[in-house]
């Protein structure tokens, strides 16, 4: 597919044509309560929808801040997705192998790409065009925490997509030419938990449902029902698609639905004190002692974890591979522009038992050569650096970028020689040394938010079970 505008264009073009006719759909039975186009401006005046554009655009600078700290961060964290394998194995392949077909990777690879951005637009325009403010705000707020939330675990825990590391399993979403330079510009592919593409709709379904008991109306009655119904419907899309995909490994889905609930309980609470904050002010979005107490407790518990335990921890060890291919696989790495006055310097290392091919190369000599996975390795390889890694040898490759828009990616596969044993599994260590690679602080810095927030939601639970054993 050679579209133009590429996947991110497409999927915002198919997001705004779509946003009309499912609002209609799903508001079919109540007309009168929609906001017309005309009557939009005002609405957003009346309520004060001001915030949520702001929280939108401020989440836009946020995620492009933890992007810029992920790549430099990894020399001093490492990765643990050997110990995601360790617990789950290759289940998410038999899935990819036993369902494999083009229609269903094209249909699947389209949901994929459109819906998560069309939820994370659509849940608050749907509400808005309802003219339900409170649950406006929830969806709003929703999508922002739950991002906060995840920033310690995208920063400090790395777990690459299970197409990266599960040998046989094809990256049928990553590798192609329609979407390759999209996620190479935007997904570090090593942020697989937790998995927010499940995390963030189910907070939404749990928001739903603690809304009706606030209002003690069955849920069967409300209002929003059938939207909350097109949530259900795309969940049980991504449960499969992010496991048929080669993107996410299923306990991934665990700390999403930890994160769903975290978010979900904060969000709740917090959301009358955001929409009253005309009349009092934003004092009371301070938290009280006990909260304070729980936030101080949590952040000191975690940041010493991140900084004790993570850093310079398990995580980077040498000998554990963070790539590894099979016969006829070829796995991707993605080198960032963070400087064009110094160069970044990747180390290399064949840390399993066969010889490894390494190439390093422009992005753009590789990306119309790449379908559905399929890389064909004889097109591009004369235009890049190519060396033969044997086992337990390594190298140091420099890269220094002429422009911002000037992208390496590093290519293994296993080489010719050991090509006739069809066991045999590649496995490579990459790891890059960024000018800027003094950002951990910052990171931790990052990812205090989520400490807080958490300290404040375990404060609630623990309050709400002491009044409930006092009745």
């Amino acid at each position: 597919m050679d579209w133009p505008i590429g996947p991110y264009g497409t999927s915002m073009g198919a997001l705004l044509l779509m946003t009309l006719p499912i609002h209609f759909f799903l508001t079919r039975d109540e007309k009168d309560r929609r906001v017309s186009l005309r009557d939009l401006p005002n609405e957003i005046r009346e309520k004060g929808y001001w915030w949520h554009i702001l929280l939108y655009v401020l989440m836009f600078l946020y995620k492009a801040v933890i992007d810029h700290h992920n790549e430099p961060m990894k020399e001093r964290v490492g990765g643990f997705t050997h110990w995601i394998y360790s617990i789950e194995g290759d289940w998410t392949n038999h899935i990819q192998e036993f369902f494999l077909n083009d229609t269903l990777t094209n249909i699947l690879s389209g949901h994929y790409l459109f819906m998560y951005l069309f939820m994370i637009w659509f849940s608050p325009m749907y509400y808005i065009l309802c003219r339900d403010e409170v649950m406006a705000d929830k969806a709003a707020l929703n999508y922002f925490i739950i991002y906060i939330l995840s920033v310690p675990l995208y920063l400090f825990f790395n777990v690459e997509v299970t197409s990266t590391y599960l040998a046989d399993m094809d990256a049928l979403l990553y590798h192609d030419s329609f979407t390759l330079a999209f996620f190479t510009d935007n997904d570090p592919m090593d942020n697989a938990i937790p998995s927010l593409h499940v995390g963030l709709p189910i907070s939404l379904l749990i928001i739903n449902r603690l809304h009706c008991r606030q209002l003690e109306i069955d849920f069967n009655d409300w209002r929003h029902k059938e939207f909350d119904m097109f949530v259900t419907f795309n969940v049980i899309i991504y449960l499969f698609s992010i496991q048929y995909l080669g993107i996410h490994w299923f306990v991934d889905i665990i700390p999403g639905i930890l994160l769903a609930i975290i978010t979900s309980s904060f969000v709740h609470s917090v959301q009358p004190i955001v929409r009253a904050r005309t009349e009092k002010g934003w004092s009371p979005l301070l938290p009280n002692r006990n909260q304070l107490m729980a936030s101080i407790f949590t952040m000191i518990i975690c940041s010493s974890w991140l900084m004790i335990g993570v850093v310079d921890g398990p995580g980077t060890d040498d000998d554990e591979a963070n790539i590894r291919v099979g016969i006829g696989d070829i796995n991707l790495d993605t080198i960032e522009v963070h400087s064009l006055w110094d160069p970044v310097f990747v180390d290399v290392s064949n840390v399993g038992n066969y010889d490894i091919d390494v190439l390093l190369i422009q992005r753009d000599n590789v990306e119309e050569h790449v379908e559905k996975g399929i890389f064909d390795w004889n097109s591009f390889v004369s235009e890049g650096q190519l060396t033969s890694l044997q086992t337990n040898t390594s190298i140091e490759l420099e890269v220094t970028p002429d422009s911002l828009f000037d992208v390496y990616v590093i290519l293994v596969k296993i080489s010719e020689s050991d090509a006739l044993d069809s066991d045999a599994l590649g496995e490579v260590r990459i790891t890059p040394h960024y000018v800027d690679d003094k950002l951990l602080w910052t990171g931790l810095l990052a990812s205090l938010p989520a400490f807080i927030i958490t300290g404040i939601v375990l404060e609630g639970m623990v309050n709400f079970r002491r009044n409930q054993n006092k009745l």
